[in-house]
């Protein structure tokens, strides 16, 4: 399994409107192919900062099935406005 790792900073004062957003994008990213798990949890220093883990079956599941997909764009309309600066996503593998 692959672990996709993103650090979601969220512009302060939109916090409940991207989590409100967010419960429909898990249902987006769930369905995609190779999708194995979502976890999206909120920084107690910074609250406008998220970490969000999603477990994927192969690297290309996310990179190429998803982000090339169908289901993406409805991701990104959900999503990518809420962020400051836009995230960056790092891929981790079991050693």
């Amino acid at each position: 399994m692959i672990l996709e790792a993103a650090t979601l900073d969220v512009r302060p004062g939109l916090e409940a409107d991207f989590e409100r957003a967010f419960e429909e994008a898990r249902e987006v990213i769930a369905q995609s192919p190779g999708f194995v798990s979502l976890d999206l949890r909120r920084s107690v220093e910074r609250p406008s900062r998220y970490l969000l883990l999603v477990g994927w079956e192969r690297l290309e599941d996310h990179t190429v099935g998803f982000r090339q997909g169908p289901l993406y764009p409805r991701w990104k309309a959900l999503l990518h406005h809420f962020y400051d600066p836009f995230p960056t996503v790092e891929h981790y593998r079991a050693v």
